[in-house]
């Protein structure tokens, strides 16, 4: 006899999602409060629901039908949804509108179905029959980010994104999204500054995408414009599909990792004990030098059995002729990062142009061309790396240089002690809206306001004088909504002191980037 939905949802709550869970409690409530604003949309009826919701309907379970496995047939009693006997209904949408959100979606569909979870209407993650199924295009599997649709294009879909693994179940067989996504952010003016992103997709306890943003809605959706909020939609018109256990919570502030440098003393020498360190902490992943296509490898394997990610690996180029322009091995390292959208940081140096000398501009967008290609094929993207007395000095330049190189997976880095080593003034609002919107990655750490070297310029979080609340509202109203990282170079001491000290100081501060929790109800408890 099957047992009630309750206790079946229980069981396929596996450790990989509980870990995901985990990752995104939220602090300002304590490290075991990620219940706090949980608003259930399924349940015994459908009041979260606008009224308008066709032949679905509510049932305990659902399975195959064994006599037409393209069909599910139901069990009596509550909390799971079904669109109809024939799955050909309305789309379902939430009466509640969100922004940013993280959201847990169980769902089962029967042979060949197809359905979607559309963020704000408009932002599809693929629900899809992809058992044992080679891909048909990019975005078409399940877990997949729906490609947009435009009759004029050739092809007519594009910006479909492929899980990184199928991860699938047979059909019949219940599965899990755990997503954190962001809404668009716009200006006073409604003009958009920055776009949609799937900061996470975990499709059946396994990282699927991150990272992603998008440039606009995806096919088949409720709108074609973009706003600040919107309902969850379920689409009901493509084939027998079963929910249950449907919740959205707060997004919570941006992801935090950690520079390698950060996590590297004489008690973690090695890639695990760094890596443990860092999931202990709670830093959703790492930055690490790149070292090799080998290294680079172990370290991906041990950060997935982790369940943290790898944001960035920070090399360079060297802008002179005559010499290697990179890392010969960098090509065959993209190869490792294929699939991930993972970051190369990218500084540049020169011996024959001062820094900022525009003179190097044509052999760099040379260099950068060629590498952007490459990275590409393997969805990599590059963010070019400021850095004090290099070539590439200053945010101003890896704008030009971005723009110059005209290729949609470059963009440019903001790592704060760089900027206050090179720049006068303490006010980043306009180097910030200067870079976006293709600023990928900001890196902070304490600092002086008056500090002049390394030691006074980077410290760990919770030290030094300059107003990192601050400048954290300031990041949040340019309408950035990636990673941050912490970087710890030459900060010495002990890593783990640091670090933990860090994340207490992160907690504090990313007060300002937590957004509206009111959509998602009062609080069920306090600490």
């Amino acid at each position: 006899m099957i047992e009630t939905l309750k206790l079946f949802t229980r069981r396929i709550l596996t450790a990989g999602v509980i870990a995901f869970l985990a990752v995104y409690a939220d602090p300002a409530m304590g490290r075991d409060c990620s219940e706090c604003h949980k608003l259930h949309l399924t349940g015994s009826d459908f009041s979260q629901w606008r009224s308008d919701t066709g032949d679905w309907q509510n049932a305990g379970d659902a399975q195959l039908n064994p006599e037409n496995e393209k069909l599910l047939m139901t069990r009596s009693g509550s909390g799971a949804i079904l669109n109809g006997p024939t799955g050909r209904t309305v789309n379902l949408f939430s009466k509640q509108e969100f922004g940013d959100l993280r959201a847990h979606i169980e769902f089962v569909v029967s042979k060949d179905s197809n359905s979607g979870v559309y963020f704000m209407g408009r932002y599809e993650v693929q629900v899809y029959d992809s058992w044992q199924k080679p891909s048909e295009y990019p975005g078409i599997e399940c877990g997949g980010i729906y490609q947009r649709w435009d009759g004029k294009r050739k092809p007519q879909g594009f910006e479909g994104h492929s899980p990184r693994v199928n991860t699938s179940k047979p059909p019949g067989k219940w599965q899990t999204f755990d997503v954190v996504f962001r809404a668009p952010r716009f200006d006073q003016a409604g003009r958009k500054i920055a776009n949609a992103r799937f900061e996470k997709i975990v499709h059946n306890g396994v990282l699927v995408h991150s990272d992603i943003e998008l440039t606009g809605p995806t096919r088949a959706s409720a709108w074609d414009d973009e706003k600040p909020v919107g309902p969850l939609m379920i689409q009901g018109d493509h084939g027998p599909v079963g929910y249950c256990n449907i919740w959205v919570a707060p997004a919570g502030p941006n992801p935090l990792f950690a520079f390698d440098n950060a996590a590297q003393d004489t008690n973690h020498t090695t890639v695990e004990e760094q890596v443990k360190m860092l999931k202990d902490l709670g830093y959703a992943g790492v930055s690490p030098h790149y070292a090799g296509p080998g290294p680079m490898a172990q370290m991906l394997q041990e950060l997935d059995e982790n369940g943290l990610q790898m944001y960035a690996a920070y090399t360079g180029i060297n802008i002179d002729p005559g010499g290697p322009a990179y890392d010969p091995s960098l090509k065959e390292g993209m190869k490792v990062l294929a699939g991930r959208n993972a970051i190369l940081w990218v500084f540049a140096q020169s011996k024959e142009h001062k820094p900022s000398a525009q003179a190097g501009d044509a052999h760099a967008v040379e260099i950068l061309r060629e590498l952007a290609d490459v990275a590409a094929e393997h969805q990599v993207r590059i963010a070019l790396y400021p850095h004090y007395a290099f070539w590439l000095e200053t945010v101003e330049d890896a704008v030009r240089l971005a723009e110059k190189v005209d290729r949609p997976n470059v963009g440019v880095t903001f790592n704060l002690c760089h900027w206050l080593k090179v720049s006068e003034s303490r006010d980043a609002k306009a180097v910030l809206e200067k870079a976006m919107p293709p600023l990928f990655v900001v890196s902070i750490n304490g600092a002086d306001n008056d500090g002049k070297d390394w030691k006074t310029l980077i410290q760990t979080l919770d030290r030094g004088t300059f107003d990192m609340k601050g400048f954290l509202e300031t990041l949040r109203d340019t309408g950035y909504t990636g990673p941050i990282g912490f970087q710890g170079y030459g900060i010495g001491g002990d890593a783990y002191d640091n670090l933990k000290r860090t994340m207490a100081a992160w907690e504090k501060h990313s007060q300002v980037l937590r957004g509206d929790v009111t959509p998602f109800g009062v609080p069920k408890k306090t600490p």
